[in-house]
């Protein structure tokens, strides 16, 4: 190649990395804001732009009044569902916390799945607290529109409880368990795992193994996930707990909601461990057979994601 062309390849390729970049820099600055009043009109409510960038939506829980140790708490003083919106690449990306009383859980959890929005938290902010509240995270991706319409899908569904019964329940209703007889040994084959006697509260403990500390950590501390059975095999009850890997979180929680089986808790149990751990507790009642496949598909559904991220873990 002469000197003339090289100069010519050399200024077509500075020209190219140009065009890039001034079309990287053009895409990044369509992207990096959001309409505020669209977001707004999907959510049915007023949409903020803070000092960031990141557009925002509120809900203050005044329709419930709540005392915390025996304080009538202001609703702005802590019971505020909110979600915010920021720019990812093309689309954007949502995360919020929504203020659930007991019989709310199922119905937004429910309808987060229905909108594709993951459930990454539930648990309390206060002791003492009555009615109790407790506090349900999510997060999505998508168009910055369509995840607001999927949040006020969950802050509806909320309210539909709220308008059907205006104080929270106290119980999730139908007949409570007795103790009778449990076949474990059923059980057992539905869930496909061995159940120990538990002092006639069939119980299934699966562990796994993880590291803390570059140290070897197990079942005996604390890595399991268990069910535990109670009352007879017409009309039992199943509480429990899934440890989860970040992948399977989602899967499991689906799973334990198309079962019926309440979800009660979405935590961490401890920290620094690897790779990270998470933890659902959960609760269902009814025939004890219809609960063992409930858990096992759960199973199943956790099994099946670990399979899709790491074959063969």
């Amino acid at each position: 190649m002469n000197t003339h062309n090289a100069h010519l390849s050399a200024r077509s390729l500075w020209t190219l990395m140009v065009i890039a970049g001034l079309a990287l820099a053009c895409g990044s600055a369509a992207a990096a804001s959001l309409d505020a009043a669209a977001i707004g009109k999907a959510a049915g409510t007023k949409a903020t732009v803070q000092k960031d960038g990141v557009v925002k939506i509120g809900w203050s829980r005044s329709d419930v009044s709540v005392t915390v140790d025996g304080m009538r708490l202001p609703p702005a003083a802590g019971l505020g569902s909110w979600a915010a919106f920021a720019p990812m690449g093309t689309q954007a990306t949502v995360m919020g916390d929504t203020v659930v009383f007991q019989d709310e859980v199922d119905a937004a959890m429910d309808a987060a799945f229905a909108h594709g929005l993951h459930v990454t938290g539930l648990h309390n902010h206060f002791f003492y607290d009555q009615p109790k509240v407790y506090f349900m995270h999510i997060e999505g991706e998508d168009s910055a529109t369509a995840l607001a319409s999927d949040v006020k899908a969950v802050w509806d569904a909320i309210k539909a409880v709220r308008a059907a019964r205006p104080q929270p329940a106290e119980g999730f209703g139908g007949a409570v368990p007795k103790p009778g007889k449990l076949d474990a040994d059923t059980l057992a084959k539905i869930v496909g795992h061995p159940v120990a006697a538990n002092n006639g509260s069939p119980k299934f403990t699966i562990g796994t193994t993880g590291h803390m500390h570059d140290e070897t950590i197990g079942a005996s501390m604390g890595l399991t996930t268990w069910a535990a059975f109670s009352g007879s095999d017409d009309l039992a009850a199943m509480d429990g707990d899934f440890i989860m890997r970040a992948d399977e979180v989602q899967p499991v929680l689906r799973a334990l909601r198309k079962a019926d089986i309440h979800v009660v808790a979405l935590h961490n149990h401890m920290i620094g461990t690897q790779p990270d751990f998470y933890f659902t507790h959960f609760w269902g009642k009814g025939k004890a057979a219809d609960l063992a496949r409930g858990f096992r598909a759960a199973l199943d559904a956790q099994a099946g994601a670990a399979a899709r991220v790491q074959p063969g873990r």
